[in-house]
């Protein structure tokens, strides 16, 4: 229904994005991937996948059509839904996960919170013929420093709006923290999501 929105960025978390298209504000539900692509920016596009389920309606947003694609991918695999796909996502960005997948990696993507050892085989199975015409980089972003307190803060919002305990998430972050005052918040949610 909505191929992508353009507009500036009204507010911008690791979780959701509200694009400002006309006076009207879209809330956008976004992985980790593309909080790092969006989070600098004022205004842009965001490719989007609209999704209807009985109690909601919710817009899922990507930074590329990438991203969209891999998502459509892994919602077509029988027990990943898109929280579960977004996930994915935020735990590895789109080439991490395609490679994983081409290569038959499926030790990373058990790793992933939330996919057992026989979904991730079955990501596997399904998508490895579909992605392995994929181009995928082996090159890992470069993270800069920033205000830890902050990047706590937010990192707390963004996976308590994926569902995650507040009092264990908190308890999470400070040990990660006391480790590497430095991490970024996407960093900084990705190890989470690998402790939680």
């Amino acid at each position: 229904m909505f191929e992508y929105l353009n507009g500036k960025f009204a507010e911008i978390t690791p979780s959701y994005i509200v694009v400002d298209c006309n006076g009207v504000g879209y809330m956008i539900e976004i992985s980790l991937t593309s909080y790092s692509v969006l989070k600098d920016l004022k205004e842009g596009k965001i490719f989007t996948h609209f999704v209807v389920r009985e109690d909601a309606q919710i817009l899922f947003g990507f930074a590329t059509t990438k991203e969209r694609e891999l998502f459509r991918q892994l919602i077509t695999v029988s027990g990943i839904g898109a929280n579960t796909a977004r996930m994915m996502l935020s735990s590895l960005n789109a080439d991490e996960l395609v490679k994983a997948i081409v290569t038959e990696d499926t030790k990373t993507i058990n790793g992933i919170k939330g996919i057992g050892t026989k979904t991730a085989q079955r990501v596997v199975v399904d998508l490895k013929d579909k992605l392995a015409k994929w181009e995928y980089s082996e090159e890992t972003q470069i993270v800069g420093v920033t205000e830890s307190n902050k990047n706590r803060q937010e990192a707390l919002l963004a996976l308590q709006t994926l569902g995650f305990n507040k009092v264990i998430v908190e308890k999470t972050l400070d040990k990660i923290l006391k480790d590497n005052s430095l991490l970024t918040v996407e960093s900084l949610i990705k190890e989470a999501l690998r402790r939680l």
